[in-house]
């Protein structure tokens, strides 16, 4: 038994010392710049920005081509969760009247999420619309688990149908 866990012993001595003589040896310095360069990186963070500038644009052409009714039909798909009615309590979500202007997370008589109480931000027609696309990706933590509205048109309808639920409406400039 002594000679076997000797010669166990003796050959990861070996290996590791092998390997320490190969390192000496072969030494090999590191480059200072990482041979594969992505060259893209900055292009897409120039695209990202460019999209996001343009992405306030995009939402207030299309408030401007909404209209309120098409914005009361897509809002039953919320309306499972949230209430807009002036006075309505909060559901599974929060109440919607004048969420539009109004900072996230401020309902004093609802529990959210850590993400969203956190989030910081106001609801703008912007703010808004980058939620409504993908939730769980615009705010990361959120409880909200609605996958989102992808037709822009859905999306400016139902926001310009929010803004018109409230006492005092963002103006659409």
């Amino acid at each position: 038994m002594n000679k076997i866990i000797t010669s166990i012993i003796l050959a990861v001595i070996l290996v590791l010392g092998i390997n320490k003589i190969t390192d000496i040896i072969f030494h090999v310095e590191k480059p200072e710049k990482s041979a594969y360069q992505v060259a893209s990186v900055s292009i897409t963070a120039e695209t990202t920005s460019a999209s996001l500038s343009t992405g306030s644009e995009d939402i207030m052409a299309l408030l401007a081509s909404a209209n309120v009714a098409d914005g009361k039909k897509v809002f039953k798909k919320c309306a499972a969760c949230h209430s807009i009615t002036k006075g309505g309590g909060n559901k599974i979500g929060p109440a919607l009247w004048g969420v539009l202007g109004r900072q996230a997370g401020s309902i004093s008589d609802y529990k959210y999420s850590k993400a969203m109480a956190t989030h910081g931000k106001a609801w703008s027609f912007e703010e808004m619309n980058g939620f409504l696309i993908k939730p769980k990706d615009w705010v990361k933590g959120t409880k909200m688990t609605f996958a989102g509205l992808k037709k822009e048109t859905e999306r400016a309808a139902v926001i310009l149908y929010m803004n018109n639920n409230t006492d005092v409406s963002l103006p659409l400039q």
